[in-house]
């Protein structure tokens, strides 16, 4: 709930501890920030923390938004039992590329991704890598002036699949109201979706991503109000990772404002919203994915039991169901207060902050994970120093999907992966009902789990295969989920000494227009030889040829490049890395006829438009008010204006113009004689 809070913060200058309990339940203060300052009252261990991960070698990590030598924030390491241990202090504003204010998103093959609010070269954030060892590595600087396109103040990731990922930026796009984009583990960043920022405009503004769901992505956006303060209304989007865009739903004030969605419930979305509902503090809601909304609670800040205000809801259920949930002014102490709520209406306290001596269990609670029957998260404040907490919570009534749950189902992307005697490394996403918990083994000793070891709801378990040097094929299993999944490697080949791949390119370069090309790859060896073929980014498509056990060619198609920047991504060819660039492109159109010509008596005219591009966008608009468009806006694509010219009453010649895609046509009408 914090990266929201923080957004918003943005968004309107720019435009081991002690035990406690309470209700049956038990916290555990495993850290308390802040506890070593300098001369200068700075908090050298990081303070105000928020995100934490359960990394795949069983230690905690995050990030604090302030401390650090520098005061912008840190990254850190944090053992079950306690021990910090800073990873990254972040180093300063303007002209420093490691950014300020960070958030941590997630971990993928071994490393952990995240961003920054601001700082950077531009001061306008980052997006950043680190190793638990603390290797730090920025992989893009966002250049965030209002009309450019790669947005500033990043705020979430989410894995796409292998090295690509998808996020979006709070602000900055050509409308300064955000984007969403991809980014490869390269860092070659590509926006594919810039928001208008118009109030009343359905795609909104001021984007962040918060749930994955298959192939769609979910986010949320809000308004300001005129006075630029204010918050008013918002919507749910999804949005794929080639940019297929769509708005889900768009808020009332009576249904909540400033929306968040977090979970979901079978085919349906649980969300909260931060404000409005019938009494101006937020409510939690259901809605389908065609966009039907049910409000089945409304914050009020009191309803017997302190339930406090903008409340947030995590993708974690009790063993009977109901969703555990967070506010940081609830509770009966109005310190912050962790709670289930079923979709029926019932609120229950599961534990209320300060509810020890001078807040040492801490205050103003963040969202947090699941792991091992507990409920690990941080608090913004409180602790012992003030500077905040990590916390465990084991909750008295259990967590959902442990224990042989019945309301849990879990299924595997994929059962079985087939490999050449080289290995590899591959994913298999795990599907599972919300809150519900599941862990990876690998039974065989050439199957290596890198990350994703264990989780709640959806995710995704990554793995790599050793080489295989015996002539002999090898098959081995994991078991996901409770469910098993097939490795199976060839073995090398006897006769020739193993299984050898040339490639014909290992470079390709494409000009604006894109197109098709292919790249041969010559097998050298006996049968068996196994090859596959995977494109590493979205606007890389391969149409033929994705595997193959003797020599053969791959083909693989680019859209045209509408971007003023070119594009670099990857293709991995029987274990070979292929690089392809495009040119810069840009959208140009022409325009037939070239202008129009009407008698006094006026008339109706049609301009036909063709783009060099299919996806090129493009509206007309005229500020003559004798010459009225009848068609053609917003299109994208080829397309045509359909404008009318009423009578000319006047004796004096009238000139106009209507502007197309950036260009002007010129209309001219006789006047009466």
């Amino acid at each position: 709930m914090k990266i929201i809070g923080m957004i918003l913060g943005i968004a309107m200058l720019m435009l081991g501890g002690a035990p406690g309990s309470a209700n049956g339940q038990t916290l555990t203060t495993l850290y308390s920030f802040c506890s070593s300052k300098n001369i200068d009252d700075v908090c050298l261990d990081g303070a105000y923390p928020a995100n934490l991960i359960h990394g795949s070698d069983g230690n905690f990590y995050g990030a604090t938004s302030a401390g650090g030598t520098k005061d912008i924030g840190t990254i850190f390491k944090l053992t079950p039992e306690g021990t910090l241990t800073t990873l990254h202090q972040f180093s300063g504003v303007a002209g420093v590329a490691d950014g300020s204010v960070p958030v941590l998103s997630l971990e993928s093959a071994g490393l952990f991704y995240g961003t920054t609010l601001g700082g950077g070269t531009h001061s306008n954030g980052t997006i950043f890598t680190i190793t638990s060892a603390g290797t730090f590595t920025t992989l893009h600087q966002f250049s965030g002036a209002e009309g450019v396109a790669d947005g500033s103040a990043p705020v979430s990731l989410f894995l796409v699949s292998g090295g690509t990922f998808i996020g979006a930026t709070g602000l900055g796009g050509t409308n300064n109201a955000g984007t969403v984009y991809t980014i490869t583990s390269a860092g070659t960043l590509t926006t594919i979706h810039e928001f208008s920022g118009t109030n009343g405009v359905a795609d909104g503004s001021h984007p962040i991503l918060t749930l994955a769901d298959g192939a769609n992505f979910i986010g949320t956006t809000f308004f300001f109000a005129t006075n630029e303060v204010t918050i008013a209304t918002g919507t749910v989007f999804q949005i794929t990772a080639g940019g297929v865009f769509s708005t889900i739903h768009q808020f009332t004030g009576v249904e909540g404002s400033e929306p968040i969605v977090t979970a979901k419930n079978g085919a349906n979305f649980i969300g909260t919203t931060s404000d409005g509902g019938s009494n101006g503090l937020g409510a939690a809601f259901e809605m389908t994915s065609a966009g039907t909304l049910t409000v089945f609670y409304q914050f009020s800040g009191t309803n017997g039991v302190m339930d406090g205000s903008s409340p947030g809801l995590e993708p974690i259920t009790d063993s009977a169901g109901a969703y555990y949930g967070v506010d940081q002014d609830g509770g009966t102490n109005s310190e912050g207060l962790i709670f289930t709520l079923t979709t029926s209406g019932t609120l229950t306290r599961v534990y209320e902050f300060c509810s020890v001596t001078n807040c040492a269990d801490g205050t103003a609670p963040d969202g947090f994970i699941s792991s091992g029957g507990a409920l690990y998260g941080t608090t913004d404040n409180g602790g012992a120093n003030s500077g905040g907490t990590v916390y465990e919570l084991i909750p008295a009534g259990g967590i959902g999907g442990g224990g042989g749950s019945t309301n849990c189902s879990y299924e595997l992307g994929s059962t079985n992966a087939t490999f050449a005697a080289s290995g590899g490394a591959d994913t298999v996403s795990v599907i599972a009902s919300n809150g519900c918990a599941w862990s990876a083994t690998n039974n065989e000793s050439f199957i290596t789990i890198t990350s994703g070891s264990s989780g709640s709801g959806n995710g995704t378990v990554h793995y790599s295969v050793a080489a295989n040097t015996s002539s002999n094929e090898q098959v081995g299993t994991m078991t996901i989920a409770g469910k098993t999944f097939t490795v199976t490697e060839s073995g090398t080949s006897s006769s020739s000494g193993g299984c050898t791949y040339e490639l014909s390119a290992t470079n390709v370069i494409l000009t604006a227009k894109g197109g098709v090309k292919t790249v041969s790859v010559k097998v050298k060896g006996t049968s068996g030889c196994e090859w596959t073929a995977v494109s590493n980014d979205p606007f890389i498509t391969i149409t033929s040829g994705t595997n193959g056990t003797t020599s053969g060619k791959v083909a693989f198609s680019v859209p045209g490049n509408t971007n003023t920047t070119p594009l670099s991504g990857t293709i991995t060819i029987a274990d070979q890395t292929v690089t392809v660039v495009q040119a810069k492109g840009g959208c140009t159109f022409k325009l037939s006829p070239k202008d129009g010509k009407f008698k006094v008596g006026g008339g109706t005219g049609t301009v036909k438009v063709t783009p060099n591009f299919s996806d090129c966008d493009w509206t007309p608009s005229t500020t003559n008010s004798w010459i009225m468009i009848m068609g053609g806006t917003n299109v994208t694509g080829k397309g045509s204006v359909t404008y009318t010219v009423p009578e000319n009453t006047t004796t004096n010649v009238l000139i106009g113009t209507i502007t197309i895609a950036g260009q002007a046509f010129n209309v001219t009408q006789a006047g009466a004689r």
